[in-house]
């Protein structure tokens, strides 16, 4: 299959005419209402600083059903020890400058440039980009953020500066996305650290069908601060 180009008009070509490895276009921008767009049909950008921007559709998707996250007995002592706080949409700037700097086994460079950084901290400001944060007194210890659509939440990046932190914030994410009756969290890529936390691969043609589905259901948009505090609260109670 042709790599498309984009024009400035606002469309995408169908995301299962992507090239084998999941290379669907390149060009356009990252407005909010193109980004909007992407999520909303399972399409989503990844490019290096210096390339040119590139969208996405991989064969197989990473997901994680919220219900299906694996917490681990040393990941549930963590939790109750009470050592972190965890918060969403208090600090969003701050978690994608530390996702952008984090270095793991999984990554070796950023792929968050400036450019992607502030798109997606507009998208926040807009109601739709939402940040978890992980504190340790009142020191951001990691933490994640991503993209919330219909009955869908895509995942963009996490980060951790103690030991377990961002797990600790996939574990509050999916108790949330459990209580507000979320279909998926959207991984994007396989890797390992994520297959250990219970998501796994499912080919395009059913992840399409799955986004269809939470497409029609009502966005929670807007700073999710007093809901999540709510239902994680609740979860742990």
């Amino acid at each position: 299959m042709p790599v498309f180009r984009l024009s400035r008009s606002l469309s995408f070509p169908p995301p299962d005419l992507a090239e084998p490895e999941g290379l669907l276009a390149v060009g356009g921008d990252l407005s909010r209402q193109r980004l909007l767009l992407a999520y909303s049909i399972g399409v989503f950008p990844w490019y290096g600083e210096g390339d040119p921007l590139l969208w996405w559709s991989p064969p197989e998707r990473m997901v994680l059903f919220p219900k299906e996250f694996h917490c681990s007995r040393r990941l549930r002592r963590e939790i109750r020890r009470g050592r972190f706080r965890v918060t969403a949409d208090t600090a969003f700037e701050e978690v994608i400058a530390g996702c952008a700097g984090f270095r793991g086994p999984d990554r070796e460079a950023t792929w968050i440039t400036d450019e992607m950084r502030a798109a997606y901290t507009d998208l926040h400001r807009a109601g739709y980009a939402h940040a978890i944060e992980v504190w340790e007194d009142d020191a951001l210890a990691g933490g994640l953020y991503g993209v919330s659509l219909g009955g869908c939440f895509f995942g963009e990046s996490m980060f951790s500066r103690r030991t377990d932190a961002s797990k600790v914030a996939l574990a509050h994410l999916t108790a949330a996305c459990i209580a507000w009756d979320f279909l998926v969290i959207d991984c994007q890529l396989s890797t390992p650290h994520l297959a250990s936390l219970g998501a796994r691969e499912i080919p395009r043609d059913a992840f399409l069908r799955l986004l269809r589905k939470g497409m029609r259901r009502p966005t929670r948009r807007g700073a999710w601060t007093e809901d999540f505090a709510r239902v994680t609260e609740a979860k742990e109670g």
